[in-house]
């Protein structure tokens, strides 16, 4: 019983929460279901799981990416690594509450989807063009929803580059401070390794500095997205049927007995006013009445 209500409660805390909610509730959904999978291959010696990670990370090598086209939108809900959706879903949660505190739900699903793409064609488009990056190609694949998480971190910044927060052992910081080291950290760190996946978070990064500042000419960049994906949600939904309910018309006889039963009803009322008054009438009398106003 305590599963089932347990299960009740995340489900409609998805149903009616908050775009972060639901966003932060589908990459946990997708992360233990990897896991499960996992650890049921494992338990049975059914051999390596590693098959549903290839089929949502993107890779950089063109003709895999056309094999899987739904990978440069699948990757960002995917991880391997405890320790990565953690700090991913912290830093996203963070700075998502103070991204809702100025902007609506769909323009935040729009900036972490449009923000992951950006950075996911950022980091196909260059593991494709340098050279230094060409024996890597075929073995490179990238995953998680870092890129997606620091477009809205820069998106936020930008837009309110001002808002404070108040970290421990540092005190205040402005936001714009944070998201200009976690960029800076992308870059001074980029000869270490993890080349695709600093490519990702500047095409991420790059998406929401472009988001913000179209934003505040009056260009909404993530409506496109918005309206098709309503589109698409709408399809799914139920429609409502209506109920057609047919009468069969009353005789006469049926309908002045309707009526004297009625007139006995009002006559009762009437009654019990010329005794008591209005105020000892109940509320069922008063409905009736007040319907017999409105037929006379």
């Amino acid at each position: 019983m305590a599963g089932i209500g347990i299960a009740d409660e995340i489900k409609d805390s998805f149903r009616h929460g908050s775009m972060l909610t639901r966003l932060i509730y589908t990459n946990l959904a997708i992360f233990l279901a990897v896991k499960l999978v996992d650890v049921f291959y494992l338990l049975f010696a059914l051999g390596d799981a590693n098959f549903i990670v290839e089929w949502l990370e993107v890779p950089a090598q063109l003709s895999q990416i056309a094999l899987h086209p739904w990978s440069p939108i699948t990757y960002m809900f995917l991880h391997q690594e405890f320790l990565h959706i953690l700090f991913n879903l912290l830093w996203f949660y963070w700075f998502g509450k103070i991204f809702l505190e100025y902007l609506s739900g769909k323009q935040l699903l729009g900036v972490y989807l449009l923000g992951g793409l950006f950075g996911s064609a950022l980091y196909i488009l260059s593991f494709n063009i340098f050279p230094a990056f060409r024996e890597l190609v075929p073995v490179s694949y990238a995953l998680g929803a870092s890129a997606a998480v620091l477009a809205v971190v820069v998106a936020v910044a930008v837009y309110v580059p001002n808002y404070t927060v108040y970290l421990l052992f540092l005190g205040p910081v402005k936001i714009k401070y944070i998201a200009l080291v976690s960029i800076l950290l992308d870059v001074v760190n980029f000869d270490q390794g993890n080349y695709g996946g600093h490519i990702a978070h500047i095409g991420g990064a790059l998406f929401g500095y472009l988001f913000t500042m179209q934003l505040k000419s009056g260009t909404d960049m993530s409506k496109g997205l918005s309206k098709l994906i309503d589109a698409i949600t709408s399809l799914f939904k139920r429609k409502r049927k209506l109920k057609v309910t047919y009468r069969r018309g009353e005789t006469d006889l049926e309908y002045n007995a309707r009526k004297k039963s009625n007139q006995q009803e009002i006559d009762v009322i009437l009654e019990k006013i010329a005794q008591s008054g209005y105020e000892s009438l109940s509320a069922r009398d008063k409905e009736i009445l007040f319907k017999q106003s409105r037929n006379n």
